[in-house]
């Protein structure tokens, strides 16, 4: 957050008008600081690294790298940050994609101001934030993969490791992580770190996927 409690935000679009009047909406609104503009996803990248926004808001089709592939990329260098991708289409790929590539957030390019605010202020609250319809068929089509092996991972974990997968999973930002198991921000990642050790997963995006496919998140209240 900024000094002024504000949630810091940074706009990504390829379309100047399009990136100006998001920025303008969320801007009028007062509840947020605008900390950057990028114009593709390459931009969009570097611009993350610099700046630590608390929320990205982000076009899906870009050119030189698409957001998608951005999301990807910043999820790894800065796994607190929210991003509320948005997209013209309703294909259900574009959320599939979103979602595995970190996104908590997933918005129509078109919805109006208000709502535009509403979900960046719900997605900077660790809310997960997509259709309901969509994340059942996300779920349930990322339950349907290969489970080889699955439990017997799952049993090399122990309880606080679990809890603490399903809390990140979720949404749940490090700190919040941290305090609800009364440690440091450090230990809740290394903790992560351990847990994709003994999953044999590489990114963080793959644990939340394997959380999905496990069980983990079956009592997360979609609808909210």
């Amino acid at each position: 957050m900024s000094p002024e409690g504000k949630v810091r935000v940074m706009v990504v679009d390829d379309h100047p008008i399009m990136r100006d009047g998001l920025r303008d909406a969320l801007g009028a609104s007062g509840r947020f600081e605008i900390v950057g503009l990028a114009g593709d996803g390459e931009e969009a990248v570097k611009l993350a690294r610099e700046v630590q926004p608390n929320v990205i808001v982000m076009d899906v089709i870009m050119p030189h790298k698409n957001g998608i592939d951005a999301c990807r990329e910043i999820m790894e260098i800065h796994p607190d940050v929210r991003v509320l991708m948005l997209t013209a289409s309703t294909e259900m790929d574009a959320v599939i994609e979103a979602v595995a590539a970190g996104a908590t957030g997933y918005l129509q390019k078109y919805s109006p101001p208000e709502k535009l605010v509403e979900a960046v202020s719900d997605v900077a609250e660790g809310r997960l934030l997509i259709p309901e319809e969509a994340t059942r068929e996300v779920f349930a089509m990322i339950r349907g993969e290969s489970r080889l092996d699955a439990r017997r991972a799952s049993d090399n974990l122990t309880v606080l490791e679990r809890e603490t997968l399903r809390l990140f999973a979720s949404g749940v930002p490090y700190n919040q992580v941290a305090s609800a198991r009364s440690v440091s921000p450090v230990t809740v990642r290394n903790t992560l770190y351990r847990i994709q050790d003994k999953l044999g997963v590489k990114t963080k995006q793959e644990l939340v996927i394997w959380a999905v496919r496990n069980g983990l998140l079956d009592d997360l209240d979609v609808g909210n």
